[in-house]
């Protein structure tokens, strides 16, 4: 079933590239290809629509239940404080090997495409990023409008206060722990119905994208686009490597049961429609449930890798298409404050641009550059998006490991 799933949704895009390629060489009216790319993003609105609509309850209910089970105070923290390390860990390297991958690979010098003026506004706000507000925003003022507009962060916040509850009143409310339990089970169960839609949805993505934007911008962006998605294999090897040194040779297992969730988030370029999915997988793979609804959650809120990869190779690309060169010292506190201001992504809209936009004007760095890859962040969202699923995966098994917390696999995987 798991390999039908796979075939499907791979044929599904390609079949969207070819439509999508055909509709683009046959429309020659901007206006009337925008429409029709609209009228075909519409299904996978729909689709995504679908995803949110279950991960809200789906995030309180397992990270509620898994801090439940985790028994004493003093166990909670200990898989909190690894959780946090594997995280701040993980984005040192995603953001550091970002910097590298493109300071080596140059490919904004010497960029064969129009430079923005630099007078130009991007459209992208900046004011959303900064430290006060987030802080303030991290705790919900009612759980109800938090899960109404599907506010991750708020949700983990109060999903974490509510299981800690759970586990110090203990037998008196093991009905309700029940209760939540099985609650789970019908949102698993209501995801595999939605995932019958995803190839559908698939289909309808490429090829929207590729009505609107043809497949001549890929050569046109070529080394920008190359050079990251080969920076995004380096990180998936080294992820997999720091995994392998904490795992061992099981870590091999993983890969292939994560073969469905990072097809869906690539091509639908949303990692959260691949969450449902991902926590399956992570089951099938032998992590206990009280692990994965703990770190698993709280990796789609702090450990978004893709995402901070892109940031500084996405900042740096737009810094050497305009020649400024930036110091060590400059990268150095790029690399900071990059740390601090991607944890805040979750639950921004067209997250990656707004961080972005926010690092552009504090390094004096044309916010015009923006539009050069605009252009075609759907295409990089999509590496972004299964990279994300790879990052929290290794890092939920590795803490697992920590813990001694994985079993047996409960089925078969590819």
């Amino acid at each position: 079933m798991a390999r039908r799933f796979t075939v499907y949704v791979v044929a599904a895009m390609l079949a969207g590239i070819i439509v999508g390629a055909l509709l683009h060489a046959g429309i020659d009216d901007l206006v009337l290809r925008k429409t029709v790319a609209g009228y075909g993003s519409v299904v996978t609105d729909l689709f995504l629509r679908l995803i949110k609509m279950i991960i809200a309850p789906l995030v309180f209910a397992t990270l509620s239940v898994g801090i439940a089970h985790m028994g004493d105070a003093s166990r909670l923290g200990r898989v909190g404080l690894r959780t946090l390390g594997w995280f701040v860990s993980a984005s040192l390297l995603s953001l550091t090997l970002g910097l590298v991958m493109v300071t080596w690979l140059a490919p904004g010098v010497g960029l064969a495409l129009p430079l923005p003026d630099v007078s130009t506004s991007a459209a992208v706000g900046v004011a959303t990023l900064n430290l006060k507000e987030f802080v303030t925003h991290l705790v919900p003022r009612s759980i109800a409008e938090a899960m109404a507009n599907n506010e991750i962060l708020q949700i983990v916040v109060f999903s974490a206060y509510f299981g800690v509850a759970l586990a110090a009143l203990g037998d008196r409310v093991r009905r309700l722990v029940t209760m939540i339990e099985e609650l789970v089970q019908v949102m698993l169960k209501l995801t595999s119905y939605v995932m019958l839609l995803a190839p559908v949805a698939v289909f309808a993505a490429i090829a929207a994208v590729v009505t609107n934007q043809g497949l001549g911008i890929l050569l046109s962006y070529g080394r920008f686009i190359g050079g990251f998605y080969l920076s995004l294999a380096v990180l998936w090897a080294a992820l997999l490597a720091l995994g392998f040194l904490v795992v061992g040779r099981r870590i091999g297992a993983l890969v292939p049961l994560l073969r469905e969730p990072v097809v869906l988030a690539f091509s639908t370029a949303s990692s959260e429609a691949a969450y449902p999915k991902t926590l399956e997988q992570l089951g099938k793979f032998g992590v206990s449930d009280r692990i994965s609804s703990f770190v698993l959650p709280l990796g789609y809120s702090f450990n978004l890798d893709g995402s901070m990869m892109y940031c500084t190779f996405a900042t740096l690309f737009i810094a050497q298409a305009y020649g400024i060169t930036l110091t060590l010292g400059q990268e150095v506190s790029m690399l900071l404050m990059l740390m601090v201001t991607s944890k805040g992504m979750a639950g921004v809209p067209r997250a990656s641009l707004v961080v972005i936009a926010a690092t552009l004007a504090q390094f004096r760095i044309p916010e015009a550059g923006l539009a050069l890859i605009l252009a075609v962040d759907q295409f990089l969202d999509m590496g972004r998006s299964a990279t994300n699923v790879i990052g929290n995966s290794v890092a939920t098994v590795v803490v697992a490991s920590w813990e001694k917390e994985i079993q047996s696999p409960r089925g078969a995987g590819g």
